[in-house]
């Protein structure tokens, strides 16, 4: 205590919190983000099948980076704002050091795949093989193919003075034939669209599945592209086919939704989702190197590129499609199954939880179980179906039920979520779905599940203007003897059962009165004209939670200053907001301890001598993608653990609809402590950030073993 005492006396280095030395730029740190995603890939560590999923991760990511990020950042340039980020960057130097960062890992990642897991994957059976290295049995196979089912869903266009460049579509395959009329010999060009309805890699019938010295065959084929190129001649007879070059593009799809022109932001978002179907701006092309610089240019010319929008990459274009082999029957070359697992205080009931009729008898009573105490979930370890889904079914059925609310901001295509409040509605009970209709890249989704629920009788809306409604939180109305009871679940993540397999979540269950006041209010506030300015418990954006977050931070300030413990640990997926990262920057200069768990971007710089030494920032990739949010402050010793829907940035403080809620059963507490315990120890799946913005990843010394978190955690759950 006598060293807090003189750290607190001693005056601190003065210095300006806004100086853009102290912050990483987010556009950078989200490519450093993306770089780790692809290292899981290139980990020997990582089973093979694995590496493909990660390999197609990262272009995937990238391909809806270019789309909203990228395509920012031009429309920034083209309107001449010179605004600089808090790094310190405009518009352009962002645009170049992207180009600048990206273009080794994409290198890096194509030469990866073609060097080491092509053959790797040959060695397990697995052939992707190459059109021009077949057998004349395995070509006349495919040419028959061709014509029976590829070649009547193509449709050739003429590139001349009649035939005008035509639209390609955003992601959308390309084959520029360059051909040649035989009668006058004049230069011909056109090109083929690669149908996205077709499978990217076409698999060869069993029969035909020959290979030298293959001990096993366990699929074997080749990418279609190569089989409509080396079958040009059906789509152009009587012409010389000169070569052929695949390209690929990527379009602004971010929707731009002015909400105040419209009196139904249902017809504004589909109008909008028209426009991005068509697509804005070209922002990215991708080439192989054997493109002739005559045909790339003439390509930049007609989609407005410059040499920087131009990715070359050796071997096949957009990997993402490599995802498709995971659902090959391998399971030695994938991690290990697993199945999620009940919480322990439910599993003295019957596993049948979605039959609509459940008591204590036949099912599991949810409302009792709640009213025993709060209940945390942790998936994907704790299972989706019988947890979170389950109490919503219950709920829809439960003839005691008066009325149900709930945030919908995206799930699945079949949801259960969607079925169970139809069925409620069905059943006579009050329900409101606040759908998010702005939900980037689910927008079509949630239209179409807004539209069902309105025909079933749900009171369906569609959130507040200017904002975005992130919240994951469901209340639930029922009477019990004589008085009204409110449960409520508040969530980290979507009502997805799908995402919920892959994505860490956490949420709360709970019957607390001042959570259930809370979510009445905030409810009201989402689907009425309140204007809610204070909660009991909750942390609500863009109402109290930045200031609330601020104070608990300063707190910690304060009890340093005091000659206490100052601790603070926080979970979250980015970190970008400049008052937060100030404040942060403020409690190390006090003593204050600070451990950072943050998967994306990060725009805090630790280790920074005088300014932020106490502050220690690591992310976690690996099995699952880390998505709860958890916030603990030490609070001299009454420590606050809070979990909620928002990231410390500024569109989650001051644009969304966010809640966070504290969790206060001491047992509930203490496993949130044991969780953030868990991730920090890592040294399998964890990165440590360094002060230059390098990310270092963790290894298992001799005399350690090796502790990854998901494992951990999965042992953990089965173990309880």
């Amino acid at each position: 205590m006598s060293k807090n005492k003189k750290n607190a006396t001693e005056t601190p280095v003065e210095k300006k919190l806004s100086d853009p030395q102290y912050y990483f730029n987010r556009e950078f740190s989200w490519l450093e983000f993306n770089r780790r995603v692809l290292s899981e890939g290139l980990d020997p560590r990582t089973p093979l099948l694995e590496r493909l999923k990660f390999l197609g991760i990262f272009s995937s990511n990238l391909d809806e980076y270019f789309m909203v990020r990228v395509a920012i950042l031009k429309k920034q340039i083209e309107a001449e704002v010179h605004k600089l980020t808090p790094d310190g960057c405009t518009p352009q130097e962002q645009l170049d050091g992207i180009n600048q960062r990206l273009l080794p890992m994409v290198s890096l990642q194509h030469q990866f795949f073609e060097e080491t897991l092509r053959p790797e994957l040959a060695k397990n059976g697995i052939y992707i093989l190459n059109y021009i290295d077949l057998n004349k049995e395995q070509k006349t196979y495919l040419q028959n193919y061709f014509e029976e089912h590829i070649f009547p869903v193509l449709t050739p266009l003429a590139i001349d003075a009649s035939h005008p460049f035509p639209y390609l579509s955003n992601l959308s395959f390309n084959l520029a034939v360059m051909l040649k009329n035989p009668d006058t010999q004049e230069d011909l060009l056109a090109r083929i669209k690669v149908a996205k309805i077709l499978p990217r890699f076409l698999p060869l019938p069993e029969q035909l599945q020959i290979k030298e010295n293959a001990k096993t065959v366990n699929w074997m084929g080749v990418p279609l592209e190569q089989v409509i190129a080396h079958n040009l001649g059906s789509l152009f007879p009587g012409m010389d086919i000169q070569e052929y070059h695949l390209f690929r593009i990527t379009r602004d799809a971010d929707l731009a939704v002015q909400e105040d022109e419209g009196d139904d932001l249902l017809l504004v978002i589909e109008k909008e989702l028209r426009k991005r179907r068509i697509g804005g701006t070209v922002v990215r092309m991708e080439i192989n190197p054997t493109m002739p610089s005559k045909l790339k240019k003439i390509l930049m010319e007609k989609l407005e590129l410059s040499e920087k929008d131009v990715y070359t990459v050796n071997g096949l274009l957009d990997l993402k499609d490599l995802m498709s082999f995971l659902g090959l029957p391998l399971p030695n070359l994938k991690d290990p199954s697993w199945g999620s697992i009940m919480p322990p205080r439910l599993r003295n009931y019957s596993d049948d939880i979605t039959t609509g009729n459940l008591n204590e008898k036949n099912g599991i009573d949810f409302f009792e179980v709640i009213r025993q105490k709060d209940l945390l979930v942790h998936h994907p370890y704790h299972s989706f179906a019988s947890t979170v889904q389950g109490f919503i079914t219950q709920a829809a059925h439960d003839p005691n039920v008066l009325a149900i609310k709930m945030t919908l901001y995206r799930t699945s295509g079949d949801s259960p979520i969607v079925n169970a409040l139809i069925a409620g509605a069905e059943n006579g009970k009050q329900v409101a779905a606040l759908v998010e209709l702005k939900a980037r890249f689910d927008e079509e989704n949630n239209i179409q599940w807004a539209r069902k629920l309105e025909r079933s009788g749900v009171h369906v809306v569609y959130g507040l203007a200017g904002l975005k409604t992130h919240t994951k939180v469901v209340m639930v109305v029922r009477q019990e003897e004589g008085h009204i009871r409110r449960y409520v679940h508040i969530g980290t993540g979507n009502y997805n059962p799908k995402t919920a397999k892959l994505y860490t979540d956490l949420g709360l269950l709970s019957c607390r009165p001042e959570l259930g006041a809370d979510l009445a209010d905030l409810f009201n506030f989402l689907t009425g004209y309140s204007r809610q300015q204070s909660y009991r418990k909750l942390l609500v954006a863009p109402v109290n939670m930045r200031d609330r977050f601020i104070k608990l931070i300063r707190r910690e300030i304060e009890n340093c200053k005091d000659g206490d413990t100052g601790r603070i640990v926080a979970k979250m997926n980015s970190l970008v907001d400049p008052e937060i990262i100030a404040n942060l920057y403020a409690a190390s200069q006090a003593g204050v301890k600070i451990d950072l768990i943050v998967r994306g971007i990060c725009c805090l710089r630790p280790g920074l001598k005088d300014m932020s030494e106490n502050i220690k920032v690591v992310s976690i990739i690996g099995r699952y993608l880390e998505h709860s949010r958890i916030f603990y402050f030490h609070n001299k010793g009454k420590e606050e653990l809070y979990i909620g829907s928002a990231d410390w940035m500024p569109r989650n403080l001051n644009r969304r609809v966010e809640a966070i809620t504290p969790v206060e059963d001491p047992d509930l507490t203490k496993e949130l402590q044991e969780i953030l315990g868990i991730l920090l120890s890592d040294n399998r799946q964890a990165w440590d950030l360094q002060s230059d913005g390098q990310y270092i990843q963790r290894r298992p010394t001799d005399n350690s073993p090796e502790l990854g978190s998901h494992k951990i955690l999965m042992e953990t759950v089965a173990n309880n």
